[in-house]
């Protein structure tokens, strides 16, 4: 009777301090580069960062390292839920455009079977379950079976993105994915790739001026006692093939494979293009929708955590 008491005392205490006390939430936030985490403003260590808080929205800030290229900051609201872990993994870019990532987290619904929520940004990206195509985002999956699961995002214009997820039975995953755009895309404009051949081209050539003459020399060396090789005409353009750097004067082609030069009083340097600048080509992307985002790389799983 006296163990049988106790055991109940017990089992009363554990009641009352669960009551007074109840589970927190746990935050597990992963970055590349390394980050300074920020929670509701307050600074509270760096990525790889692991922690507990009582179940509310906050804010998450992460400050990227950036030695060389700027990095662009993520900043979301995150709703932390009792013994359930929250993961946010960023790959940080140097825009938002560039940089990917997600939020995963669990939702306690019951029931027999697990579920899988995926939202993206953009919307509309193709949703790839274990190989299989299961639809374009925003998009709920039902009577998953409880086990891990490689969950693929992708869309046109967009780096993909894949990471392993486990789906628990009673539990709805939710996963937010951002994705980072191709390197040469920006939001609403696509640039199109030059062949290198054609690319924009700036060419030094040489005017010839007007002369007391009505032509000037065309000599063999910078200098007025050489001997004369050609003759050019006041208003005509060659290209510019070097400039001495003692006299000023210029090397020009003046015939097809001959060379020679002329005096600078009389000839002046100008630029010009060779080929036309390639234009930016209008084209329709995807607006992003305004669901929280989190970016990341990709890698672990996440699993709903009991937290004392």
């Amino acid at each position: 009777m006296v163990v049988s008491g106790i055991g109940i005392l017990i089992t009363i205490s554990f009641l009352v301090l669960r009551l007074i006390k109840p589970p927190k939430a746990a935050l597990l936030i992963e970055s590349t580069p390394n980050s300074t985490v920020f929670v509701n403003g307050e600074q509270v260590g760096r990525t790889p960062y692991e922690g507990e808080f009582k179940a509310q929205e906050v804010v998450i800030k992460l400050i990227p390292d950036s030695f060389e290229t700027p990095l662009a900051p993520y900043q979301s609201k995150v709703n932390l839920v009792a013994g359930i872990k929250t993961v946010i993994r960023r790959m940080f870019g140097d825009t938002d455009d560039t940089s990917a990532g997600e939020v995963v987290s669990f939702e306690k619904i019951g029931g027999n079977s697990a579920n899988l929520s995926v939202i993206s940004i953009p919307d509309g990206a193709q949703v790839t379950l274990d190989s299989e195509s299961r639809g374009r985002t925003p998009i709920k999956i039902s009577e998953l079976e409880t086990k891990e699961y490689h969950l693929e995002i992708s869309a046109v214009g967009y780096l993909k993105r894949d990471f392993i997820v486990k789906a628990v039975e009673g539990y709805l995953l939710t996963a937010e994915v951002k994705l980072a755009s191709e390197p040469g895309k920006v939001e609403g404009v696509v640039i199109e790739e030059v062949p290198e051949e054609m690319k924009e081209e700036v060419v030094d050539k040489v005017k010839i001026l007007s002369t007391p003459t009505g032509f000037l020399r065309v000599r063999e060396k910078p200098s007025t006692q050489s001997a004369e090789v050609g003759r050019v005409a006041p208003g005509r353009e060659y290209i510019l093939l070097e400039t001495d750097e003692k006299s000023g004067w210029f090397k020009i082609e003046y015939e097809a494979g001959k060379e020679g030069w002329v005096t600078n009083q009389y000839a002046k340097k100008v630029e010009e293009s060779a080929s036309p600048t390639p234009s930016f080509t209008p084209s329709p992307s995807p607006k992003p929708s305004p669901s929280p985002t989190a970016k990341s790389s990709p890698t672990p799983k996440a699993t709903p955590t009991t937290t004392p």
